[in-house]
């Protein structure tokens, strides 16, 4: 029987096409998408460093002239996923989607540098790499800040890489859904319908992207008009750590991004104010409709990966976090069970999401090394247990999703060995 660590391995391998990998082998999802590749280059640099830094470079290459990387890259023309890049019909040198996602790359590109001895070569191809990543930074305060607080804001749930979350229920309810709409639905031929977001919810995704395309995608302009518009506290909490990330990795290259350090300022100063002490919770803000979400998911946490230097703030998350799967056999669900949103195998509305554990673990580290060591622990057993997958059901790790799925299996790897 092979060990899991050459399985992951194989799963990249396998999913892997010319420069970029799929997030599975099959045809849920036949395109690069943004967060899954800087996961998958993570992966790729615990055996083979030149594929990392290739994934990263192949992302780098569809970013738009303003600054955005897309969640999606359209490197052929297959249209078994919708929606394809013809109903998106943008993109710069590569057809892309319309919209980005968490920019989880900057501090994935930090922790390659940080434990690779990398040759001359590569030093120089991620230099080029980190002077992108800095121009993405600035987009989102430059496009996304419309309020110069320090918080950007998604104007799609697809942005937050968390897609059907509970948390954009409220929001959602309140867009005017298209008339006539007219799509196809291809995920559900490749995976059951429980599991897959609701067709309410799929009329309010793509009245959205409907919307965005016919302003031609103006950053400036979709931001305002959107008819969803969230400061999502995951989103902001990836966005500080890219930030910090980002400046600290910039230094090895003697590159000086010493602007970004005010934005980090201003960002948690405001950050903070989402903060409800009687909840001891963050909690995400409809800035469209002028509503708290209060909705315990487990995004909210992710609040741990920004290191916000509040010590007492982050140890009353740390208290609330370990009540919040406790006596369950694997944890962390997207939602807390308690919560009345809560459905155990529907996509992020219960069940158990590699990546957001290897956030949560990456925010307890330096604030709680036993708690984040059992985490790190659960989840190596839930994979050794039941090989690579998208989600999992946590009460017993019944495989959810696709299988042979990327950024499980390369996520694995870096938890196996840090």
């Amino acid at each position: 029987m092979k060990e899991t660590v050459e399985i992951a391995k194989e799963v990249l391998k396998n999913n892997r096409r010319s420069g970029y990998t799929l997030p599975t082998n099959n045809k849920l999802y036949p395109a690069q998408w943004n967060w899954d590749s800087a996961f998958i280059a993570l992966g790729y640099s615990y055996f083979n460093i030149d594929y990392a830094i290739k994934e990263l470079e192949t992302l780098i290459t569809g970013q738009w002239d303003d600054g955005m990387i897309p969640h999606i890259l359209f490197h052929d023309n297959d249209e078994s996923y919708f929606p394809n890049h013809k109903t998106w019909e943008c993109g710069n040198k590569i057809p892309s989607s319309g919209i980005t996602q968490p920019p989880i790359i900057a501090t994935i590109v930090k922790k390659i540098v940080d434990k690779n001895k990398l040759n001359q070569g590569q030093m120089k191809r991620m230099e080029i790499i980190i002077k992108k990543l800095k121009k993405y930074l600035d987009w989102f305060f430059n496009y996304r800040d419309t309020n110069k607080i320090g918080l950007v804001s998604i104007i799609h749930p697809w942005e937050s890489g968390l897609d059907n979350s509970p948390i954009w229920d409220s929001p959602l309810d309140k867009v005017k859904i298209e008339e006539n709409l007219k799509y196809e639905r291809r995920d559900l031929n490749v995976s059951k319908s429980e599991n897959r977001p609701l067709k309410k919810d799929y009329d309010a995704y793509i009245t959205l992207l409907n919307q965005f395309k016919k302003d031609k995608y103006n950053p400036s302009k979709i931001v305002n008009e959107s008819m969803f518009n969230v400061i999502d506290i995951g989103f902001n909490s990836i966005v500080i750590r890219a930030t910090k990330d980002l400046i600290e990795v910039g230094k090895r290259f003697n590159l000086n991004f010493s602007d970004l350090e005010n934005k980090i300022a201003l960002s948690e100063e405001s950050l903070i104010k989402f903060y409800k002490e009687e909840e001891q919770s963050f909690f995400s803000y409809d800035f469209k409709n002028h509503n708290l979400i209060k909705v315990d998911a487990i995004s909210n946490y992710f609040i741990l990966f920004a290191d916000l230097g509040n010590k007492e703030i982050n140890n009353k998350i740390i208290s609330k976090l370990k009540k919040y799967n406790s006596q369950r056999e694997y944890f962390f669900t997207t939602v807390n069970p308690k919560d009345k949103t809560f459905e155990e195998t529907r996509y992020w509305r219960g069940p158990v999401w590699i990546n957001s554990n290897w956030i949560i673990y990456q925010g307890l580290i330096n604030k709680d090394k036993n708690f984040s060591e059992l985490l790190k622990n659960k989840t190596l057993e839930l994979l050794e247990n039941k090989n690579f997958h998208e989600y999992y059901n946590f009460k017993n790790g019944d495989c959810l999703g696709a299988n042979n799925f990327s950024w499980s299996a390369a996520l694995y790897l870096d938890l196996k060995f840090n």
